[in-house]
């Protein structure tokens, strides 16, 4: 069948295989450019591992360090008439690409919060690789539940203490307004912290440690973000500020967990960039469309894949020590947040409006760059021919076929 774009908020309900397929081969292309990483990890466990700075993580650990792969995700499969979830197409498509070059590459789908694909991993990690080098932790979810007490926390995005007021940007009719959002509850928090804080990270590691599935020396990443003061009411202040304060916690509790393998944990703190969850924050979609306007323009825009080949190539590997903030994180950000950049951000931001937003910003770059994300807008595809859709991964944990 044909495949075209139907957008409906910040989800595209359609995905293009061809497309996505095309789309993980540009950043392995680029990770091939950039050589080599000298030292790097050889046996990787990525955890939210099919779209985004996940899909970027195993990238660069199979085509950048020669890696074997095992990625961890909750992707939809084909089914009759209705595609698969992009990170599906992703996925088959990595893996294809991986074999080719004789590296090893398996896949497990499901609810990576359960204690069932944890142990799945753990055992799939024990049989055919022994022990990783390198934990990945890279999940985005609204929701989580918790395997200790069966309970379904749901994620706020929520100010704390006071109404929220700015622009903000409707991205299906490409309008500037204003929004308010009231002040997150105890309970709002206490959620938000449960589905996006450290607690599962800290129970993959426990439970990868006391399998003895960590090698000497293991490293283990997660993924956050601060972003500028103008999205601090929300963000960093907000419910998902208090999660990402935990998760920030857990990384000095966790490598003192790890010191007896000589291992560490660190948050490494990465750049604004389109993601289904950055499209859904409010303020967010404006404020990198302006962003990406004044990086291209002083030649320091990152995507994903680049933002990863930098973290290990500058910080994890290539004999680096990781450059630390004050609070112990990666400063992936760097880039986003020099001044000239920010200043030059906040003039953008006091000016723009519908009227002028095309204009000042790079609107026509989100709204590409999120097409990408579901495999549509890559160049030499042809949108016009018919998709296979039926695209097959022989998942580790349940071996299954496209319906």
């Amino acid at each position: 069948m044909i495949m075209k774009p139907k957008v409906r908020g910040f989800i595209c309900v359609t995905t293009h295989p061809a497309g996505c397929a095309a789309n993980v081969n540009e950043q392995i292309s680029y990770v091939k450019e950039k050589g080599p990483i000298a030292d790097g990890p050889k046996k990787v466990l990525v955890i939210g591992a099919s779209t985004g700075y996940g899909l970027a993580s195993r990238i660069v650990s199979a085509f950048g360090s020669k890696a074997d792969t095992i990625g961890v995700f909750f992707e939809k499969p084909p089914e009759g008439e209705k595609p698969a979830t992009a990170g599906w197409y992703n996925t088959a498509e990595f893996e294809k690409q991986a074999r080719a070059e004789g590296l090893y590459a398996r896949s497990l789908n499901g609810d990576a919060f359960s204690d069932e694909i944890r142990n799945a991993t753990i055992d799939l990690v024990k049989r055919d690789l022994g022990q990783v080098d390198l934990v990945i932790y890279s999940l985005a979810s609204p929701k989580r539940k918790n395997p200790r007490d069966g309970q379904v926390y749901s994620s706020t995005l929520k100010p704390i203490g006071e109404p929220f007021k700015a622009k903000t940007l409707n991205t299906d009719k490409g309008l500037v307004h204003d929004i308010e959002i009231q002040p997150a509850t105890d309970e709002d928090i206490k959620n938000t912290v449960e589905v996006m804080g450290g607690d599962d990270w800290e129970l993959w590691i426990d439970g990868l440690l006391k399998a003895g599935v960590l090698a000497e020396g293991a490293k283990t990443v997660a993924y956050s973000y601060i972003g500028p003061a103008i999205t601090w009411a929300v963000y960093r202040n907000g419910t998902i500020g208090k999660a990402k304060e935990d998760l920030e916690q857990r990384a000095k509790k966790l490598t003192s967990l790890l010191s007896g393998i000589k291992g560490s944990a660190v948050v490494a703190v990465n750049k604004a960039v389109v993601t289904q969850a950055s499209s859904a924050i409010p303020v967010v979609p404006l404020y990198i469309s302006l962003l990406f306007k004044v990086m291209k323009e002083k030649g320091t825009h990152e995507g994903c894949i680049e933002q990863i080949q930098r973290l290990y190539a500058d910080h994890l590997y290539n004999g680096k020590t990781p450059k630390l903030d004050e609070d112990g994180r990666i400063r992936m950000d760097d880039l986003e947040m020099e001044a000239s950049t920010q200043k030059a951000v906040m003039d953008l931001w006091d000016k723009v409006n519908t009227e002028n937003l095309k204009e000042i910003s790079d609107f026509d770059s989100y709204t590409a760059d999120f097409l990408r994300l579901f495999g549509f807008g890559l160049p030499k595809i042809d949108y016009e021919k018919d998709s296979n859709t039926m695209v097959e991964i022989e998942l580790a944990n349940a071996p299954q076929h496209a319906q």
